[in-house]
Parts: structure tokens; sequence; C-alpha cells
């Protein structure tokens, strides 16, 4: 069976990886099983994008709001997020691929957010791909940041515009994502690039993240690939 061409790829790809907790349930695993599987799952889903030619991708890894969890779940998941770093890190520099963070650091344990630092400081000269983790990140407070800095900046309001605002946003450096893709069958954003995805295209699938791979991903790329983006405007002629 012929594969069918992926006419246009996305700059960007954002992806909410959500289902870690049903997917270990479903198998009579703990939670923080399912988590686990979910960080093994990122290595695929990033060399699947990035053999798609897509130059940006960035994962919501972990909210603001997820602190509400469990106490002993947060905890595994910090100590998973060491791990990852520790264990990606190397991988995403051979590569060539520049890591970033969006979200706080502070709030994290004192050695993780030394690795975490490390690993931007190590991979900030990359340019054959960038991968943004969003880790300790919410939408609404990125927004409220840029708003208290511009304030502190004495930028007067006539001199504030979308772009001003922009720049002002853990992301100023990045396009906005083309596509969001949300895995586990939910149909929201959960405070994930509220600013950024005012005009991407969504993709939902009912594919929880430990099982989104290569198939699912390329399912994606082609939905959005068939789509016509008119950014308001309207349909083109002919």
């Amino acid at each position: 069976m012929v594969k069918p061409k992926i006419k246009h790829i996305p700059n960007h790809v954002a992806i909410i990886m959500d289902g870690n907790g049903r997917w270990a349930k479903s198998r009579g695993l703990p939670r923080l099983a399912g988590h686990r599987a979910g960080t093994e799952n990122v290595r695929r889903a990033v060399k699947c994008l990035s053999d798609q030619q897509v130059k940006y991708i960035t994962l919501f890894a972990f909210s603001t709001e997820n602190w509400s969890r469990p106490q002993i779940e947060v905890q595994g998941l910090m100590r998973i997020m060491e791990g990852v770093v520790d264990q990606e890190t190397i991988n995403l520099h051979k590569d060539g691929v520049k890591l970033i963070h969006l979200g706080h650091l502070d709030g994290l344990s004192e050695s993780l957010q030394q690795k975490v630092q490390n690993a931007l400081d190590l991979t900030k000269h990359n340019t054959r791909g960038t991968l943004c983790l969003a880790f300790n990140y919410g939408g609404r407070a990125e927004i409220v940041d840029a708003v208290r800095r511009i304030l502190h900046d004495g930028i007067t309001p006539d001199n504030v515009d979308e772009a001003l605002i922009s720049s002002y946003l853990h992301t100023k450096d990045l396009p906005d994502p083309d596509l969001i893709i949300r895995t586990g069958g939910e149909m929201r954003l959960s405070n994930f690039l509220i600013w950024q995805a005012a005009y991407s295209e969504y993709y939902a699938t009912p594919t929880l993240w430990p099982d989104f791979g290569p198939k699912e991903i390329e399912q994606a790329l082609i939905a959005y690939s068939e789509r016509e983006r008119r950014f308001g405007g309207l349909k083109r002629k002919g």
C-alpha cells in the first residue's frame, strides 16, 4: 500500500501529551508507570516529527495546575523528569537539537533546575531543530508575567500592540504553532499556549499518549495538510 504524500508539513507542532494515567490504569499499573511510558514515547515522537522535517516541536509536560495532584505523584513526576533530562540531553545535542524551556524553573528542586539549565546551555547553539519543553508552564501565567514586565519597563499604553506582547512571552523567539495535537480524547487546550494558538489548527485523537506512534503522527500531519488555513480571511478562489 502506497502511503499518501503529505503536501504541507507544519513548521511548528505542539502536543498536549494526555492519557498516561489512563494508559496505566487500563493495564492495572500505577499512574507513575504510565508517566514513565509517556516519557519513553517522547524520543520516538520527536524523531518521527523531525524525520518529517518539522522544525519546531513543543511538548506540554507539566502544567502549573498539575501541582494540585497527589504529592506522591508529583514527586514521582519530578524524579522521572530528572532522569529524562539526564538521558536525553546528550542525544539531543548529538542530533543538533536546541532545547528550550517554557515556564518557570522556580518551584522545582535545585537539582532539577540545575539539570535543565545545563541542558539549555549545552544545546543553545544547535541549529538542526528546536524542542521546547513546557514544564511548570501555564498560558495565563505567561501572559500575566508578560504584562508585569511591560509595566516594569515603563512602556506606555500607546506602544502596546500584539507584537510587543508576543516579544515578552516565553516563546518570543519561536513561531506560533501551526498544529496543536491533543492525545487522550479530550477537546480542550488546558491553558496551553493560549496566546500563541489563536490561529493554530487542532487535531484531537482518542489514542493515549504512550501509544501515539508514527502511524498516528502521520495521520495528524495528513489531516493538517488537507486543511486550508485562512487566518480570518476568505477561501481562495480557483
